[in-house]
């Protein structure tokens, strides 16, 4: 297929996970692609692998974006795709929270994602697409998340206000909310290996479908609402969550 021909992408957080299978589904699909991330060693190996361009750089430090932005403007051109996928989970209950576990999650989760859109504003096509990663624990309460839930019910109501805002240029902004999906970022999140193994296990029975998501079925949401056949939806979530929103994972 090659709905996203001749279009230029960029997949924050590329490397791995959402972000990687993404990048080769939006290359599959005929897009230029770009991706990012804050390791460069990860980055050059994702990107060798995924035959795509790799950009060193960490969404926490605006500069770094600046110079994304400006690498990209000289080197490409301007942007028709932008996917807001860097992210960080790290669990922790109330009580035991920290300044740093707040700082960071809210510094990439949040403060990374509004000023990625920002600073890309003045090299986005009009009727560019930006898709928003956001997470369906902005919804259901999840033990533990209150913290990394919030950061996503924010990034879900600055998703909306940007959907109305830049509607005048034909830029459609969207969020997606996935569930439980098989990717690394669990494995980053600091908890114990018998900790991940115990909350996958009870997070899995809790799941409707009752098997965890991938990310390439992420990334083909992603790429339709990157392609001119979702050119009339924005401002909209979508959960993508094996029914976890209707049987939350509360318990």
């Amino acid at each position: 297929m090659s709905k996203l021909h001749e279009k230029l992408a960029v997949v924050t957080g590329g490397n791995s996970g959402i972000g990687y299978a993404t990048a080769r589904e939006l290359k599959s699909q005929g897009a230029t692609v770009i991706i990012t991330g804050r390791n460069a060693e990860k980055v050059k190996a994702a990107a060798q692998e995924l035959e795509v361009s790799g950009i060193v750089a960490d969404v926490r430090n605006l500069t770094d974006i600046d110079q994304l932005v400006e690498q990209i403007s000289t080197q490409y051109g301007k942007v028709d795709v932008l996917f807001v996928n860097a992210g960080v989970f790290q669990p922790a209950p109330l009580g035991q929270l920290s300044e740093a576990l707040f700082d960071n999650q809210i510094a990439v989760n949040f403060k990374g994602a509004v000023f990625t859109t920002e600073k890309f504003l003045p090299i986005l096509n009009d009727g560019a697409s930006i898709i928003n990663l956001s997470s369906i624990n902005a919804y259901t309460g999840m033990p533990n998340t209150a913290i990394y839930a919030a950061t996503k019910a924010a990034l879900n109501s600055f998703t909306r206000t940007a959907a109305t805002e830049l509607a005048h240029r034909q830029i459609r902004v969207n969020a997606v909310n996935p569930g439980p999906i098989a990717t690394p970022i669990f494995e980053k999140s600091g908890l114990k290996q018998e900790e991940l193994e115990g909350m996958g296990a009870a997070m899995q029975q809790r799941i409707p479908l009752k098997r965890y998501g991938q990310p390439e079925e992420i990334a083909r949401l992603v790429a339709f609402l990157a392609s001119d056949d979702a050119g009339f939806i924005t401002g909209s979530e979508y959960n993508i969550d094996g029914g976890v929103n209707v049987n939350p994972l509360v318990a």
